[in-house]
């Protein structure tokens, strides 16, 4: 296992993160997993022994439940909490009232103090914004999560689901007001969803800010149980179709993977995850699971070399369509690079 610098932090985290979605299970979190607690604690230690160090959770997963569920595998396995580093969310809704959802300063102090609770936690690592709040003053929601920083609840802030311009104004506002600022983006990144390059990757590497992506397989699309010409009866993409993505080019991309997979005598899944590791903008790659054999081979991607050749041919079958203003910037910018 790889370790990398949270963003421009000296914080070292793993090169893959687990993710708890799959923990407990409760109203739509069901469609994701209902794992119990033991089984939770199982993935939890079958994580730690491969050398993770970094758990994503988020408040309204299981609507609570997973929070509770994290906490208490790393008491039941005797997990020294200092050696960890976890990653919670703010933002969706958890509760009925008119109050209690967004990222009102109301809202964000309140629920950190349930995660903490949940959690049973003295502090977070990563306290991150799950989406934007499209009424809510940018203003007031760094200066909510600039408090919990100065008050030793929360180590580090991170975003999640930002467009490049709601990300780049709230680093202006925190350098201009001296707030704590955004250390990563949590982001839905994969070789078959390439979109996060055309504007966010380019921010990420010249602010350096860190990425930890989710939902590394598209939703499952690109397990391995998915192919052009196979039906499947199994995964969550049966039940859950999501994230969208063009199912006819992911078809096209599997056939690349499928054969680098059979030359090196491994999965579909950890080429999948392997091209992830091998992108110098990506810091961790959030893997969740059901069972410890999936978790177990998601894993072993880490272990994956892929050659230039091997990288080109992914390039080539999964890249983005030029769009303006992209291929001027290109053009226009030749002269100065050369």
């Amino acid at each position: 296992m790889q370790y990398k610098l949270l963003g421009n932090t000296g914080l070292k985290v793993s090169e893959l993160c687990l993710g708890t979605m799959t923990f407990g299970g409760r109203g739509m979190w069901t469609a994701i997993g209902t794992l119990p607690q033991d089984e939770v604690n199982g993935l939890v230690k079958l994580s730690v022994d491969a050398g993770i160090n970094f758990i994503d959770t988020a408040n309204v997963y299981s609507e609570g439940l997973s929070e509770n569920m994290t906490g208490q595998a790393i008491r039941d396995l005797g997990l020294k909490r200092d050696d960890l580093v976890i990653a919670t969310k703010v933002r969706g809704m958890m509760g009925s009232g008119p109050n209690n959802s967004g990222l009102t300063r109301k809202h964000i102090l309140q629920q950190a103090d349930e995660s903490l609770g949940r959690l049973n936690m003295d502090y977070i690592d990563l306290y991150q914004i799950h989406g934007f709040d499209p009424i809510t003053p940018l203003e007031e929601t760094l200066e909510a999560l600039d408090t919990l920083v100065k008050s030793g609840k929360v180590r580090y802030i991170g975003c999640s689901n930002l467009a490049a311009w709601q990300i780049m104004k709230a680093l202006g506002i925190s350098a201009q007001q001296h707030l704590a600022k955004f250390v990563s983006l949590q982001a839905y990144y994969t070789i078959a969803g390439r979109d996060l390059e055309r504007e966010i990757v380019p921010l990420l590497l010249d602010q350096k800010l860190g990425l930890m992506v989710w939902s590394p397989l598209a939703g499952g699309f690109l397990s391995g149980k998915y192919s052009r010409n196979a039906a499947t009866e199994e995964g969550r993409r049966l039940s859950f179709d999501f994230p969208p993505l063009d199912k006819e080019k992911a078809f096209d991309i599997i056939d690349v993977m499928q054969e680098i997979a059979s030359a090196k005598g491994v999965t579909v899944a950890q080429i999948a995850l392997g091209w992830l590791l091998h992108q110098p903008v990506v810091t961790s790659v959030i893997i969740g699971a059901k069972k410890q054999e999936q978790l177990l081979d998601n894993i072993q991607a880490a272990e994956v070399k892929l050659t230039d050749d091997e990288l080109a041919q992914l390039d080539a079958v999964s890249k983005l369509a030029s769009e303006y203003p992209g291929w001027m910037i290109d053009r226009q910018g030749a002269d100065r690079k050369a």
